[in-house]
Formats: structure tokens, sequence, C-alpha cells
């Protein structure tokens, strides 16, 4: 009987050590799918994943980032079509919960979150969904807290508190400020996206809204060396290609001031 109960210990380890692995591979796969823009493949792997451990951190705020970017990607020409983008970005949503009610003291599970719920607050309209505005600006202060997950989700973080200053900033402040949204300044901003680039230099997203902000304040200098960092930046997102063009246009429209 010891000697049964033995065995099968013995072959449960194997078993969950090959799952391990398996999952582990499959992250991999996901993340090298990831960096070559190919978001159905990244998905199906981590779905693969995700049957295997339904509870895995990575593979739920992988999951997260993913449907995100379909999303982004997805055509919004009819009000089907529409409602199909915003169900996307709901789901990847869900899966940013998931992933914190799994581990809440991990960055990339609330930046996650911000970024969904900030999508969701652009598709919908920053006016009509105030709370949702707050919560994006609640979970990246504390993604920044948490301080962990490297560099790369420091960055992003940052980039995303500026953002999201920068947004908002835009609307008249005494019509936001009964909404609950009067902390949103660009000066802000600026130092966020300040921080963003010197923790993650190169990432050429950081640099184009960066210019965005500093051309609201007449930095046009500054606006015009940080377009040019754009223009030498490697492609690391999937909308960088239209990130260039824009940084282009931007460069000229401000050529001679």
């Amino acid at each position: 009987m010891k000697k049964t109960s033995y065995i099968i210990a013995i072959l449960f380890a194997m078993l969950s050590n090959i799952f391990a692995q398996n999952v582990s591979s499959l992250i991999e796969e996901a993340e090298k799918y990831y960096k070559e823009f190919n978001n159905e493949k990244a998905l199906e792997a981590l779905k693969k994943a995700e049957k295997i451990e339904p509870k895995n951190f990575d593979v739920l705020w992988m999951l997260s980032r993913t449907y995100v970017d379909i999303a982004d990607k997805m055509p919004k020409s009819t009000s089907e079509q529409e409602q199909a983008q915003l169900k996307t970005f709901e789901t990847a949503l869900d899966y940013a919960n998931k992933a914190i009610n799994v581990d809440g003291s991990k960055s990339v599970g609330f930046l996650r979150r911000a970024i969904a719920n900030g999508k969701i607050a652009l598709f919908k309209g920053v006016f009509s969904v105030a709370g949702v505005v707050n919560s994006v600006k609640a979970d990246v202060e504390k993604a920044i807290q948490l301080g962990n997950g490297g560099n790369f989700i420091q960055g992003v973080a940052h980039y995303v508190l500026a953002r999201t200053h920068a947004k908002t900033s835009e609307k008249w402040k005494p019509a936001r400020s009964v909404l609950g949204l009067g902390w949103a300044d660009n000066e802000i901003a600026l130092k966020e996206f300040k921080k963003a680039i010197d923790l993650y230099p190169g990432y050429m997203m950081f640099y184009v809204d960066y210019a965005h902000s500093l051309i609201r304040e007449d930095e046009y200098n500054l606006a015009r060396q940080m377009l040019n960092k754009a223009l030498s930046c490697n492609f690391q997102h999937q909308d960088d290609e239209k990130r260039l063009a824009e940084a282009k246009k931007l460069l000229a429209d401000i050529k001679n001031k």
C-alpha cells in the first residue's frame, strides 16, 4: 500500500513538472509571437496555457495584453464592429482582474488593468466614464508604488500615468472638475513622460506623446528633439509604424515654430 502511494506521488510530481514545462514553453512561444506582432498566434498559445493552468499569473496578464492588442486592430466601421471591439477590451479587463486576484503584489497586473480601462474610457468618452478614468489613475499609481516588474513595466506605468493626465487635461477644467477629474494636469504629464523615458529609453510612443504635451506648452525645441529621437527608435510595438508617420507629420507641422 505504501509502495503504491509512493508511486502515485512520483507520477503526480512528474506530471506536474511536465505541465509546468509545457506552460513555460507556451509562454515563451506567446512572447515570440508578441514580438512579431502576431496577436492571433500569441492568443492561441496563451489559451492553451490557460487550459493547463487557469490561475497562472503570467498567462492571465499576458492574455489581457493580447486582447488589448487584438482590439486595437479590429475594424470599427459599423456599430456591430464597434461593439465587438468594446467587448474585446472588456475581455482584456476581465483577464487583468483575474491576474490581480491571483497575485495583487505585482505591478504588471495593475498596469494591465489600467491599460484595459483606459481603452474603454477612450472608447466611451472620458466625460461619460469619469469613474473609469479615476480607476486608471489609481491602478497605474498602484503599479508605480509597488515598483516591481523591471524598468520596462515601470516605464510604461509612468507613461500611462502621463498619458492619462495629458488626455484628460485636454478637456475644459471647470467641466471635468464637476466629474472629479480636476486633478489632470499637462505639467504633471510632462514630468511623467520624462520619467518613462529615463526608465526605458528607445520606446517610440514615449517620445511621440511627450512631444504632443510639449507642443501644448509651446516647448517646440524640446518637442523637435523628442520627435527626432522617435525617428531613430526600433519597432517594438505593433503601432510603431503609425507612430513613426505621426512623428514625421508633427515635425513638419512645427518646423518653423
